[in-house]
């Protein structure tokens, strides 16, 4: 009894506690109902400022990386630098283009045309010499003067002389005898017989005068030998060849050297008409038969040619293949093509003396672009408006003193020009900088390594100014 007592004790006084327990937590259940209600309002309303301040910060931080993204492509440069680099900027437009191959050339006499030899027509002996190497000389005056050491040319002016006074006197006879023939007195035979004589000695005479033109005499030499004035020297003149002046080229004759009817005198040239001459391989052939057929137009760099020193500039003419040659050189592998060049000339007097300086000589340098390839609706700038990194090509829009950096794409490019893609990230009328671009790339790098802002905004057009 005592240990089922003492267990129903220890059942009671934990029953007892229970109701402690329970019936405050009933009494109370609304409020610690609603606390704990809010609680966990109180929790999720941090959770969502938490986050809310989060996402805050992550777009804040986009930002300032979109921010520092674009202040990585953008650079400013005051107007001194820019004078200071020589920077030019152009507005982009579309336009076509020819892909070209180039070929090295030079410049060559026009055979036929621009050199001249100049020879002797009689026997004789060298008594004057009236021009040098480098002398300017008119057509028709005067190179040299022969001695006639002739015997040929002697004999012939004194048979004109005698051919010359026996028509006089058989003229004489015929008019004198003509008015007798008629009355009778004399024979009419007769007559004719003078007259067929005269005939004889008329065509004699014409054969002299002949003979002594081709031998170098003036007409006015040749009616002096008719008189009985014998000539006895001639004059060698410049050629009339449809030039304006000659140049004296060489001499190959000295002062008082005996010469023979034939010999060459001197070397005369005229640079006016010239050939550019490419040389090209086997393979280039089909391009430039392409070009020859097409008259398609040809760029033709001259080494060493200075534009300023002449007032028309570059030549003023048009450029096309004229032939192909049809053999290769054994040595070199390359064969020639042939374009016509119309040379530019300075003349200017020195004590009485007349020269003449070409613009293009034979020998120089060229370099040709044969088109071979067209690239319709394209960008087209200098090299030195675009710069390379790595598989990027760039190009910088400016806009007053900020320059933007753009990305283009590249279709072709050669020594002078860059031909890029309509989708490149420029556009017909964006000012892009024409040189330095390197340069500005270094300035962007500096700039960027210095933690320099420079400063900008975007406006609704997608151009960019710095802040006001």
């Amino acid at each position: 009894m005592l240990f089922n007592g003492g267990r129903f004790g220890r059942w009671l006084t934990a029953a007892l506690l229970l109701a402690a327990i329970a019936g405050p937590l009933w009494y109370f259940q609304a409020r610690w109902q609603a606390w704990l209600r809010g609680g966990t309002a109180g929790t999720a309303a941090s959770s969502d400022t938490a986050r809310s301040a989060a996402k805050t910060k992550r777009s804040s931080s986009r930002s300032r990386s979109a921010a520092a993204a674009a202040a990585l492509e953008v650079l400013r440069l005051s107007p001194q630098a820019q004078r200071n680099l020589r920077l030019v900027s152009q507005p982009a437009t579309l336009q076509n283009y020819w892909r070209t191959i180039q070929i090295p050339g030079e410049i060559r006499d026009r055979p036929g045309i621009s050199d001249r030899g100049v020879t002797s027509s009689a026997v004789g002996v060298v008594s004057a010499i009236h021009r040098f190497p480098g002398d300017a000389v008119q057509p028709g005056q005067p190179l040299f003067t022969l001695q006639l050491f002739s015997e040929y040319l002697q004999n012939t002016q004194a048979e004109l002389f005698r051919a010359s006074r026996e028509t006089e006197l058989v003229q004489e006879q015929v008019d004198r005898l003509s008015a007798i023939a008629k009355d009778g007195a004399i024979a009419e035979v007769r007559v004719i017989d003078l007259k067929n004589q005269l005939r004889r000695q008329q065509a004699l005479i014409a054969a002299c005068r002949q003979d002594l033109l081709t031998r170098g005499l003036t007409p006015e030499q040749i009616d002096r030998a008719a008189e009985g004035s014998f000539v006895s020297t001639i004059e060698v003149t410049a050629p009339s060849a449809g030039v304006v002046s000659w140049e004296v080229q060489e001499l190959s004759v000295e002062l008082g050297q005996q010469v023979q009817a034939g010999q060459l005198l001197a070397k005369l040239s005229n640079h006016e008409a010239l050939f550019v001459v490419g040389r090209a391989f086997k393979q280039e052939a089909p391009f430039l038969e392409q070009a020859a057929q097409e008259g398609r137009a040809i760029d033709v760099e001259f080494a060493e040619d200075d534009l300023s020193h002449w007032r028309d500039g570059a030549p003023l003419q048009s450029f096309a293949i004229r032939h192909l040659a049809n053999s290769i050189d054994p040595q070199s592998r390359t064969f020639d093509f042939f374009i016509p060049l119309q040379n530019q000339s300075h003349r200017y007097s020195r004590a009485g003396e007349e020269f003449v300086a070409w613009r293009f000589r034979p020998g120089q340098r060229t370099r040709l672009h044969v088109p071979v390839e067209e690239y319709r609706d394209i960008f087209v700038l200098p090299t030195a408006a675009v710069i390379r990194e790595g598989a990027e090509a760039y190009v910088f829009r400016q806009s007053g003193e900020l320059f933007d950096r753009r990305r283009v794409q590249v279709l072709h490019e050669d020594r002078r020009f860059v031909v890029l893609a309509k989708d490149s990230d420029i556009g017909p009328g964006m000012l892009i900088a024409q040189n330095s671009a390197a340069a500005l790339n270094r300035v962007l790098r500096a700039q960027t390594a210095a933690g320099e802002e420079p400063g900008f905004h975007v406006h609704a057009d997608g151009s960019i100014h710095g802040d006001h």
